[in-house]
């Protein structure tokens, strides 16, 4: 479904941080299956060998040739992991990575990747931009801050799909289809995506999966001379974290998953959850909304229930009549640029007073530029109309991962709903941007599983109360999974905690990653 990423202040938005509609088509098969049998349920991600197989040595025993790499402060290097684990020898993917270094005082402490989610996320970007400059000085001191693309993403060779104009078209595809014709054209254009990325990136696509990207990590922290992996991740980056847990747990240092997910339900489930938690976020915002003189969905004292129909109301208008913007390109705003306009800022409360300013002109001036612009940082579309590979490598990294939530609209129609019980401004459109990777030209390699990570060192899970993208059960699901780990609760709004404004969440994860205390079990903040 949406772009599970970390959003912060300096970071574009987007969806790590911002998510939207017509990516409702690119980012719903982030889950497995839509019926989860008992055995997928109780099955459990299995440890690799504890010793490195011979073929996979020579990979084992790179050194990196660091160099400046344009941003100052920070050298690059490539670290190349076989395409196919299964056939090392066979050809090999090239991945980027940048690093900080520790600027002390303090005794070092190795080095601690960050990953900001997606998946898609260009890690290298993240770090350039946010946490090599935004982590805390204490932590930048005593760390070599580290960053590694994921395969198929931003500067790991990259997944391509669509040309800037085809993407254009895709994202303003109506996801709330009124007939059979509409439902024709949403399906057209999954299809047309799909086959974009088969043509494009036909091998890649195999191998994209999570497993594979975390056995990657597992070369670069060899790379890097780390006994143990000292790692931060978000949103999607919390399932590579956990992922890597479960199949090196006795390589894992000191591991924070924040905005965690939930790798044991299936499709329907996991879309669903998240459809409740955009719902979850709205009214959080609803309620804020009315208290402010220039909202334009309501006043003092409107309720939560009547804002929502109020914007669900203004979306069909959009539906029918889109309005203009001033987009060089001519692009006008409908219901779904809108509505993943709307939904991007749902990720941080930070961006509420710009969604309020941006739903004013929309609805009173009928201009519609402040929620298209919303939605293009989302997708990272430039002002030159090219797209980044966010939402290209975010579909082929979920539908490789887990089974798709829906194979026909069919499916899509009986589960309506349920959805729209999870949401009624938002459910509709989720429900069918499930359906997206029944048409993904490569088979999933993935199913459900629990992740134990038996023997792992203690892992801190955090989980944010009011989560948009990954809601608060699944930080409880993940952290009661793990064998190891503990609960960090943030009781507040917006996507992930870390960096977000509460000392309480921060002081609790640096004392985690520069002593190795864990905070007391059941500590919540706010």
């Amino acid at each position: 479904m949406y772009i599970r990423r970390t959003l912060r202040p300096t970071w574009p938005v987007r969806a790590s941080g911002l998510l939207l509609a017509a990516a409702l088509l690119i980012s719903a098969c982030s889950s497995g299956s839509s019926t989860t049998t008992a055995s997928t349920a109780d099955a459990v991600l299995a440890a690799l060998p504890r010793s490195t197989p011979s073929a996979l040595s020579p990979y084992y025993g790179q050194k990196l040739n660091w160099r400046s790499c344009g941003v100052p402060g920070f050298e690059c290097a490539t670290v190349k992991a076989p395409l196919d684990y299964a056939k090392p020898g066979a050809g090999d993917i090239k991945l980027a990575v940048a690093r900080k270094k520790a600027t002390g005082p303090g005794k070092p402490l190795g080095s601690l990747l960050v990953n900001p989610g997606g998946p898609g996320g260009s890690a290298v970007g993240y770090l350039q931009q946010y946490a090599g400059i935004g982590y805390p000085a204490e932590v930048r001191a005593r760390y070599d801050m580290v960053a590694v693309d994921p395969r198929g993403v931003a500067r790991s060779e990259p997944v391509e799909c669509l040309n800037g104009r085809q993407m254009d078209t895709y994202t303003q595809t109506d996801t709330t289809p009124d007939d059979k014709k509409e439902t024709g054209q949403l399906v057209d254009a999954y299809q047309k995506f799909a086959e974009g990325c088969g043509a494009r990136s036909p091998e890649l696509l195999r191998h994209v999966s999570t497993v594979e990207a975390a056995r990657d990590m597992d070369i670069v922290r060899s790379a890097l001379g780390d006994q143990k992996l000292t790692y931060v991740g978000a949103s999607y980056g919390t399932f590579l974290g956990a992922t890597y847990a479960g199949l090196f747990p006795d390589r894992v240092g000191r591991m924070v998953l924040d905005g965690a997910m939930d790798p044991s339900i299936g499709a329907r489930k996991l879309n669903e959850d998240q459809t409740a938690g955009f719902e979850t976020a709205f009214r959080s915002f609803a309620k804020d909304c009315v208290r402010h003189s220039d909202c334009p969905l309501g006043g003092a004292g409107t309720s939560p229930e009547q804002v929502g129909k109020n914007l669900k109301a203004f979306f069909q208008q959009l539906d029918k009549a889109p309005i203009p913007t001033d987009d060089p390109d001519g692009r006008k705003l409908g219901e779904a640029l809108a509505t993943t306009g709307v939904i991007a800022a749902m990720y941080d409360e930070a961006a509420w007073p710009q969604l309020r300013g941006a739903l004013t002109s929309a609805m009173k001036e009928r201009d519609g530029s402040g929620l298209l612009a919303l939605s293009d940082s989302y997708y990272e579309r430039d002002a030159d109309g090219k797209y980044a590979n966010l939402m290209f490598a975010n579909a082929a990294v979920n539908c490789l991962d887990l089974p798709a939530a829906f194979s026909t609209p069919e499916q899509v129609e009986k589960a309506l709903p349920a959805f729209e019980k999870a949401s009624p401004v938002f459910g509709e459109g989720l429900a069918w941007a499930s359906l997206n990777c029944a048409y993904w030209p490569v088979k999933p390699t993935g199913e459900p599983h629990r992740i134990v990570a038996k023997g792992a060192a203690p892992i801190l899970v955090v989980g944010t109360t009011r989560d948009p993208a990954t809601p608060y059960p699944w930080a409880q699901s993940l952290a009661s999974q793990l064998s190891s780990a503990t609960l960090l609760t943030y009781v507040g709004d917006g996507h992930t905690a870390y960096g977000r404004g509460s000392a309480c969440i921060d002081s609790a994860i640096d004392r985690y990653l520069l002593h190795g205390t864990l905070p007391p079990k059941g500590k919540r903040c706010s």
